[in-house]
C-alpha cells in the first residue's frame, strides 16, 4: 500500500512539474533590460540574404522588382566571405523591404547561406560586444569585406543573423512598409530567443498571442503561438511551433506588407513567381506565399481595413 501511494505522489509532482515547464515554454516572455548600446540604424538598411543560383541571378532580380517594384545597385562580382570565394551580388531596394542577392560562382564557404538577414550596426565592435552581452554566438568574426566590415552571430534556437558596417555610410529610402523577419522556433527555446534578441535590440513585444490561427502555418484546424517583436531593426515574428509544418511553412524567411494582395500577386505571376499558397485570411490580414525564380520563397500580406 505504501508503495502504491508513493508511486501515486510521484506521478502527481512528475504531472505538476510537466505542466508547468509546458507553461513556462508558452507563457508570454517577460521583457529584459537592454544590454549595451542601441546599434540598429533604421529597418531600410536590413537586408534578407537570399541565394540564388548565377543563372537565375537576373531573372529572380527581375521578377522581385515587377512585384514590389523599386531600384537596383550595380551588380558586381566580389568576394564576400573571408576566405577564398566569387559571388555575383546586388542590392534589390523595393519600398517593402531590401534584398541582397547572391549568386556564388565558387562553392560557398561555410556557414554562409544560413544567415537569413544582414543588419547594418553603427559600431561593429560595439554591436559585437552587445550580441555576446545578450547571448549571441559568434560563429564568423569580424572581418572585413570591400565596402565595410560584416560578422555572422547565432541566437539562441540556431537563428543566424549577419551584422554588417560600412566604410562609408549608406543612403536609402525609408520603407513604405517594413517587412517581418519570420522566426519559427521550438516551444523550448522561443522565449529565450525573444528576451535575448528584444534586450540586444533595444525592443519590445508588441503582440504575444498564445491562440494564433493555424491556417497561418498551414494548420487551419489548430491555434499556435505567435510573438510580434519591434525594434529599430524592424519587425519580427516569432512562430512557436512543434515543427509539424507542412510544406513551404518553414522556408519563407520574410514577409512583405502590401497595399494590395491580390494586384501584387498578380504582378509576381506575370513576372515568373508562383503561387504555393493561395491567400487566406487570419485576422486582419490576408495573406499568401509566393516562391520568386531561384527558389526564393516568401509571405506576402496586407492588412485589412477594420
Amino acid at each position: 500500500m505504501k508503495t502504491l501511494k508513493a508511486l501515486a505522489l510521484a506521478a502527481m509532482i512528475f504531472g505538476s512539474l510537466a505542466s508547468s515547464f509546458a507553461q513556462a515554454a508558452s507563457a508570454p516572455t517577460t521583457p529584459v533590460l537592454a544590454v549595451g548600446p542601441q546599434v540598429a540604424v533604421g529597418p531600410q538598411f536590413d537586408t534578407t540574404h537570399v541565394y540564388v543560383p548565377p543563372e537565375e541571378f537576373d531573372r529572380f532580380v527581375a521578377s522581385v522588382v515587377a512585384t514590389f517594384g523599386g531600384t537596383t545597385s550595380k551588380q558586381g562580382v566580389f568576394t564576400v566571405t573571408p576566405t577564398p570565394s566569387s559571388t555575383m551580388s546586388q542590392l534589390v531596394l523595393t519600398p517593402a523591404g531590401t534584398i541582397s542577392v547572391f549568386g556564388f560562382k565558387t562553392p560557398i564557404p561555410y556557414p554562409f547561406g544560413s544567415e537569413r538577414t544582414g543588419y547594418l550596426v553603427t559600431d561593429m565592435d560595439a554591436a559585437i560586444r552587445a550580441a555576446r552581452a545578450n547571448g549571441a554566438d559568434i560563429i564568423v568574426a569580424p572581418f572585413n569585406d570591400p565596402i565595410g566590415r560584416d560578422a555572422v552571430i547565432q541566437w539562441p534556437g540556431g537563428v543566424n543573423m549577419q551584422l554588417y558596417w560600412h566604410t562609408t555610410a549608406p543612403t536609402y529610402e525609408k520603407l513604405q512598409t517594413v517587412p517581418e523577419n519570420r522566426v519559427y522556433l521550438s516551444r523550448g527555446r522561443a522565449n529565450e530567443f525573444i528576451r535575448r534578441f528584444v534586450a540586444f535590440s533595444h525592443g519590445k513585444v508588441v503582440a504575444d498571442d498564445p491562440k494564433a490561427p493555424g491556417v497561418e502555418i498551414g494548420r487551419p484546424a489548430d491555434v499556435y503561438r505567435r510573438v510580434r517583436l519591434e525594434s529599430m531593426f524592424g519587425k519580427t515574428t516569432v512562430l512557436v511551433t512543434d515543427g509539424h509544418l507542412p510544406y513551404p511553412y518553414g522556408h519563407e524567411m520574410t514577409g512583405y506588407e502590401v497595399s494590395d494582395l491580390d494586384a501584387t500577386l498578380g504582378k509576381a505571376k506575370a513576372a515568373g513567381a508562383t503561387v504555393l499558397v493561395e491567400p487566406y485570411l487570419a485576422g486582419p490580414r490576408s495573406a499568401a506565399i509566393v516562391q520568386f525564380p531561384g527558389g526564393y520563397i516568401a509571405e506576402i500580406h496586407a492588412e485589412r481595413a477594420h
